[in-house]
């Protein structure tokens, strides 16, 4: 962490010695587990150590199925199959792997929202939350294009809805989406490609995530009042930290035992609770199903890119403006990127000099507003686009870009917030009182 004193390794033994010259590997680890912490840290921190370890358990279950999985469009379907039926506890490992997919996105998602109520996007972590970004933007294509291996009916269709996305770019769109399909239309060539680089994606997620790790290694971790760690003397550092050892990796484990036994509830006993029955008919492009959806963890987003049709006046306008250009589809691909855009540049769309919202009355309401219509929108794409449900997604996609372009810059300027601890310690001592101070209020 650096600006930050703290203890550092030194080897003790000959071998320790002489693999510290070499490989400082264990002075490394050394740092990593003494790396002094904000001790204010709350139970919304604990959402990394999730990520890490579902992330290691969708690796591994991949390779395995990876091994018994046949990529060919006429035996994919009756692979997954085998491995559900014939090998050894293939069914708990597909099962984990499926499941393992909603998990990520579920802690994800409860990690991006901390972020952002608490500000850990702002200077100096500006970096770690674009390369946080980055990491679910591939967390989306992966996801994907595994969703699409199984071979399903709702695998087909739903890679022939989301690849048909990209045929809606103006003048590059039919080469595009023929280059990412290997023909004309979802088939073998793209089976394969879809299978190749959800194999491939992981290992770049890998990647991303130790630069995400570093990141905030090196800035300093956020805490819930966003004041910083004092960068003084070790004296006044131990004051508004602890060591991640033992403190925080007892929280931690705590945590993930508590939310892996939730999951392997979910695995053995409701394992396609989220999942789509019609994605146990094998795929038939002759037969389209009654409603396309893709998986939770896309329908906001979903939801977002049905919003915006061609009798909505912002599509229209932007037609006329483009010259038919930009039609209701590529409106609607304009902003289903754009939503998750907003989300990279928040860093200089907040304006407030007061890191975290705990201290900014006006701005909980409008995020807690944000939360729900981010669940609202779900629910839209999940939904039929009939009846009353194009409206309130249009309505549910239209706070969502209000939220960022206008009423956060907004309330940078108009908002008085509350009084921010100086300190750290004098936030933690004002919900952990020191004994000697409990002792003295009680005479």
């Amino acid at each position: 962490m650096s600006g930050i004193p703290h203890d550092h390794y030194e080897p003790k033994s000959r071998f320790e010695k002489w693999l510290d010259a070499r490989l400082p590997i264990v002075g490394l680890l050394y740092s990593t587990m003494t790396i002094p912490t904000p001790k204010n840290l709350n139970w919304m921190w604990i959402w990394g150590i999730v990520l890490a370890f579902v992330m290691v358990l969708q690796i591994v279950t991949g390779i395995v199925l990876a091994m018994h999985y046949t990529p060919e469009v006429t035996m994919a379907f009756d692979s997954v199959e085998h491995i559900m039926r014939n090998v050894n506890a293939g069914w708990a490992l597909r099962y984990m792997h499926t499941n393992g997919a909603s998990l990520f996105f579920f802690a994800v998602y409860l990690h991006i929202f901390r972020g952002l109520y608490y500000g850990s996007y702002k200077s100096p972590r500006e970096v770690t939350w674009i390369i946080g970004m980055l990491i679910y933007m591939v967390m989306m294509a992966t996801g994907f294009m595994g969703y699409v291996l199984p071979w399903g009916q709702m695998s087909f269709w739903g890679a022939t809805v989301i690849t048909g996305l990209f045929g809606a770019i103006p003048g590059i769109g039919d080469v595009l989406q023929t280059w990412l399909l290997g023909g004309p239309a979802v088939d073998n060539a793209t089976l394969n490609r879809f299978f190749s680089l959800h194999y491939l994606l992981p290992f770049v997620l890998v990647a991303l995530v130790v630069l995400h790790i570093w990141a905030f290694h090196t800035t300093g971790n956020g805490n819930p009042t966003g004041v910083e760690v004092r960068r003084g003397s070790k004296a006044e550092v131990k004051k508004d930290t602890l060591p991640f050892w033992p403190y925080f990796v007892i929280k931690d484990v705590f945590a993930l035992s508590v939310i892996l036994t939730l999951f392997f509830v979910v695995v053995y006993f409701q394992p396609n609770y989220l999942g789509d029955p019609v994605n146990y008919v094998k795929a038939d492009p002759l037969v389209t199903p009654a409603h396309i959806v893709p998986e939770w963890y896309f329908l906001p987003f979903y939801g977002i890119l049905r919003a915006f049709t061609a009798d909505v006046w912002v599509v229209q306008i932007a037609s006329f403006l483009t010259a038919g250009i930009v039609d209701a589809k590529f409106f609607g691909v304009i902003a289903m990127f754009g939503a998750i855009f907003v989300m990279v540049l928040v860093p200089w769309l907040d304006t407030s000099r007061v890191r975290s919202g705990k201290y900014r009355p006006s701005f909980k309401w409008w995020f807690w507003l944000l939360g729900l219509d981010f669940v609202v929108l779900a629910w839209c794409g999940s939904q039929p686009p009939e009846g009353i449900v194009p409206l309130v997604s249009l309505i549910a996609s239209a706070y969502w870009f209000a939220y960022f372009l206008i009423i956060l810059p907004l309330l940078g300027v108009l908002e008085k917030p509350l009084p921010v601890p100086a300190t750290i310690e004098e936030d933690f001592d004002a919900h952990y009182p020191p004994k000697d101070a409990s002792a003295s209020a009680a005479e």
